[in-house]
């Protein structure tokens, strides 16, 4: 007969046990495993399937069981290992959990009565070494030296966290505040905690082993052999709450935990962050040297139950030892749920035998997953063995409406949570033997449950805590690889698939993002993305035709609707600097090509729009006076009010300025003008070059288009009314072009005996006769307002050849009759009409009017020779002498002198006249 061997495989994390044990168990025909966690069995499970196929391998924990038929390899948490199945190999790992309060007793039991047929395998730490010697006298042992160094790194913020590191919390708020704070730092951080069900907590720990991201945030949980690829471990607390009180984690608890730093011969640190206190030197040294307190009790609770009694059963949980390594177990969940069930009435009456009794300890050795107060945990216990006593069975119809209930994925992170622990405790009661009628429909139908529960937490547990974007990113740039950047017809730009920000002309303007590093990550990532499409981009534009780019009446410079630079002011005003909106990121190539584009098209708009004054100031023909006027009508942009040039046009003699006629320079009785620069275009631009050489901040508006006058605006700058082609006069100002006009049709009235305006006056301006006079008094006239009645010419009368026609009305003007006159009417003479007052014959309403006479405020310009006169129509008759020198005020008319005036000989159409006096 072969004797069992036991060994003891004791040692630091990153050993190797648990590798070793699974090697062990898969040399013998039929093995058993037993795990502190069902995360780590699912782990183990794992595994061995991969290397023997999911035919002979079984899953038991809890909440989960997969038992093939031909099961020889059977995988367990340590509560839910088989017992008496005489498998050749056993082990339990974490075997120093003997001294755990909460469920110590449990490992206790399995070290003192476990035993594989050919051998026996307890994996632990060193600190177990006596108590297993003084328990298990036969067992050997195994040390086993940690593969890798550890070393305390003391504090770090999260800010500064290394990549690949593992943040330990020891609540659901600690963890979830420091998954928050990653997030808005680093792009994000998987979540891993002991509730989370093994698909949830899968999905996190794939998501940070692929490099999703860069960081985990976990309970202590991962001290539990949990194999992760962690560089470093950072306590965010020393303290917990073991389930009764707050206290500070033990120096081997904290080495447990921070071994996982570091895998096979890779290094790795720990250390503390956030609000925990740098670790004591000793401690610290300690936990790098795996050197800690042997530990000398060990959790215990009797195995050997009596059932004959409730009383009893209760009498044999409680009962003590005299072993001086055991210590009675605190009372414990299962215990505490049996003592209240017991006071029920239905129960005690249920619970009077053997099979009942022990019926009853198994229902409550049901775990409280669900976190609720003990009443209400015994209610539902109560409910259960009722009907299993009763029935047979938990009633299907209840227990189907109980997971009904829970089988929504809507919700938040805390919502989820929820309903996954409570559908743990269905899926407990599922995977009891002969609880239910149909067990297999119900374990599938609860897993189910729980698969799209643990789905749905895993999406909520990333969505809050990941920020997908950036840790994409942010992997990719850490593998040094080629970041695709595509933009779309919006301007949208997308890095690898995520959206990341809007491509506006040659500058990116990043999406919103959570934090200053998140946005320097962000933008690093996505310029250096960007970068070959700048080098399209500015290939397109520097070939694009010029009506795709236009200027804004700012000096913004357009390429469609994206802003890609703006003018400067240049030592010419007609020749503006330009600087191009290009990012420093796209190179100095992309901004060279743009500012040299956007130079070439601005070049192209002045020379097109101001052609004819570049024109008249480049004429080498031009001499003298005619040469210096030419460049003052450049410097003014081809407008001058004839006030400020009243000597210089003195100056002018008549080949001067007929030489500046050919190049279209009207002198107006207002202002000296080119027609060509009036239109909206030229206008346009020419307040924009203006704005520019005046160094103004805000560029004023050219008016729009069309229209004879416009609203006069108190904090205009000086000189914009010229630069936009008006002439401002009271509350409104007119075009200059249209002012000419104008004087042409004042030119005959009577200034100072005063005149009336006529409906053509009031035509080519488009007012009122208010706004005329409001016009009227701004060019320097006096506007007397007057009433009179308004009256209409009287219809005539209608005559006829029918002998009772009406007498046909006189045509000379009736004169009013006395009242006191006689009446002579024979009597058969036809009826009189009877004389009518003009007030009888016609309406009377009363009309407003006004009386314009020259109001003598400012001298009057010097009438223009020649070109004041509308071409082709010759002198017009009645036209005074002007009086007075120019200033830039309107010019009034004298009748015309009785004396012989000189003709003027720069007037063709005077000369023309004089001619035909002549012959």
């Amino acid at each position: 007969m072969t004797v069992s061997r036991i060994t003891a495989v004791l040692g630091p994390t990153n050993t190797g046990k648990t590798h070793y044990a699974i090697e062990r168990m898969l040399s013998y025909r039929t093995g058993v495993i037993g795990l502190p966690l069902r995360l780590l069995a699912r782990e183990v499970y794992d595994r061995i399937v991969a290397v023997r196929g999911p035919g002979v391998v079984a899953l038991v924990t809890g909440e989960e069981r997969i038992v093939p038929p031909r099961a020889a390899y059977w995988v367990c948490t340590v509560e839910a290992m088989p017992e008496g199945m005489g498998c050749d190999f056993l082990a339990v790992d974490e075997i120093q959990l003997c001294a755990d309060p909460e469920r110590g007793h449990i490992f206790t039991d399995r070290l003192l009565n476990a035993r594989g047929l050919h051998e026996t395998l307890f994996l632990g730490a060193e600190t177990m070494r006596d108590a297993i010697s003084a328990l298990v006298p036969d067992a050997s042992f195994m040390r086993r030296e940690r593969m890798s160094q550890l070393t305390y790194s003391g504090s770090k913020k999260l800010s500064r966290m290394p990549a690949r590191s593992a943040i330990v919390g020891f609540s659901v708020e600690n963890v979830y505040a420091i998954a928050e704070l990653l997030r808005r730092t680093k792009g994000g951080a998987a979540v891993v905690m002991g509730a989370l069900s093994p698909r949830t907590r899968n999905a996190q720990v794939e998501m940070y082993q692929n490099g999703d991201v860069d960081y985990l945030v976990a309970t202590d949980a991962i001290g539990m052999g949990l194999n992760l690829d962690i560089s470093h471990v950072a306590f965010s607390s020393l303290t917990k709450f073991d389930g009764r009180r707050m206290r500070l984690l033990q120096p081997d608890e904290l080495s447990q935990i921070a071994g996982r730093a570091g895998r096979h011969v890779d290094n790795g640190t720990f250390g503390v962050t956030g609000e925990a206190p740098p670790l004591d030197e000793g401690v610290a040294q300690a936990i790098c040297d795996h050197r800690f307190a042997p530990i000398k009790k060990l959790q215990w609770r009797n195995s050997r139950l009596q059932f004959g009694s409730v009383k009893r059963l209760i009498a044999t949980l409680e009962d003590r030892t005299e072993d001086p390594w055991l210590t009675r177990v605190r009372e414990s969940d299962d215990l505490a749920a049996l003592k209240a069930l017991a006071l029920d009435t239905e129960v005690a009456v249920r619970a009077t035998d053997g099979p009942s009794v022990k019926l009853l300890w198994d229902v409550c050795r049901v775990p409280d997953f669900r976190g609720i107060s003990k009443g209400e945990h015994a209610a539902l216990l109560t409910h259960i063995y009722n009907d299993l006593h009763q029935l047979g069975h938990v009633s299907a119809n209840w227990f189907a409406l109980q997971v009904k209930r829970i089988d929504r994925t809507d919700g938040d992170i805390d919502t989820l949570s929820k309903r996954l622990a409570y559908i743990r405790t269905w899926t407990y009661v599922a995977q009891r033997k002969g609880w239910l009628v149909d067990e297999s429909h119900w374990r599938d139908a609860t897993r189910a449950v729980e698969d799209r529960l643990s789905d749905a937490l895993h999406g909520a547990l990333t969505q809050r805590f990941v920020d997908r974007r950036t840790s994409i990113l942010l992997r990719r740039l850490k593998q040094k690889e080629s970041l695709l950047a595509d933009v779309n017809d919006k301007g949208e730009v997308t890095v690898e698939g995520e959206f990341v920000g809007r491509l506006e002309g040659f500058r990116f303007r990043m999406d919103k993002a959570g934090s200053p590093d998140e946005a320097k990550t962000l933008r690093q990532a996505s310029v250096q993305a960007l970068v070959p499409q700048f080098h399209l981009l500015a290939d397109r534009f520097y070939n694009a035709p010029d009506p795709e780019i236009d200027f804004t009446e700012q000096g913004g410079l357009m390429w469609g609707s994206q802003a890609v630079g703006k003018l400067v002011k240049g030592d010419d005003p007609f020749k503006p600097g330009v600087e191009a909106f290009v990012d420093e990121e796209a190179g100095a190539d992309v901004a060279t090509k743009v500012q040299r584009r956007l130079q070439h098209f601005i070049d192209r708009k002045i020379a097109a729009g101001f052609e004819p004054i570049i024109a008249l100031k480049n004429d080498e023909a031009l001499t003298g006076a005619a040469k210096g006027f030419a460049y003052r009508m450049a410097e003014e942009f081809g407008i001058i009010p004839r006030g400020e040039v009243a000597d210089e046009v003195k100056a002018l003699d008549q080949d001067a300025r007929g030489a500046l006629r050919k190049h279209g320079v009207r002198f107006g009785q207002f202002t000296i003008f080119m027609p060509l620069l009036l239109k909206p275009a030229p206008t346009r631009l020419r307040l924009v070059l203006w704005s520019l050489s005046k160094g103004l901040g805000e560029f004023p508006e050219s008016p729009p288009p069309g229209l004879v006058t416009v609203p006069t605006a108190q904090d205009a700058v000086a000189g914009y009314y010229a630069m936009a082609g008006y002439r401002a006069a009271g509350d409104r100002a007119i075009r200059i072009d249209m002012l000419e006009r104008l004087a042409d049709m004042l030119r005959d009235k009577d200034s100072r005996g005063g005149f009336e305006a006529n409906p053509d006056m009031l035509s080519i301006t488009g007012m009122t006769l208010e706004q005329f006079a409001d016009l009227m008094t701004g060019l320097g006239y006096k506007a007397e307002k007057g009433e009179r009645a308004k009256v209409k010419a009287a219809q005539p009368p209608q005559t006829s050849d029918a002998p009772d026609a009406p007498q046909e009305m006189p045509d000379t003007p009736l004169v009013e009759t006395p009242p006191d006159a006689p009446q002579e009417t024979p009597a058969d003479a036809p009826q009189e009409i009877p004389a009518q007052t003009p007030e009888a014959r016609a309406e009377s309403e009363v009309e407003v009017f006004y009386t314009f006479t020259w109001g003598g405020r400012a001298a009057r310009p010097a009438r223009p020779q020649g070109d004041a006169r509308p071409r082709g129509k010759g002198k017009p008759k009645g036209k005074g002498k002007p009086q007075g020198g120019g200033n830039n005020k309107p010019q009034t008319f004298q009748a015309k002198p009785k004396r012989e005036k000189q003709i003027d000989p720069d007037n063709p159409f005077a000369a023309a006249l004089a001619g035909f006096k002549k012959d």
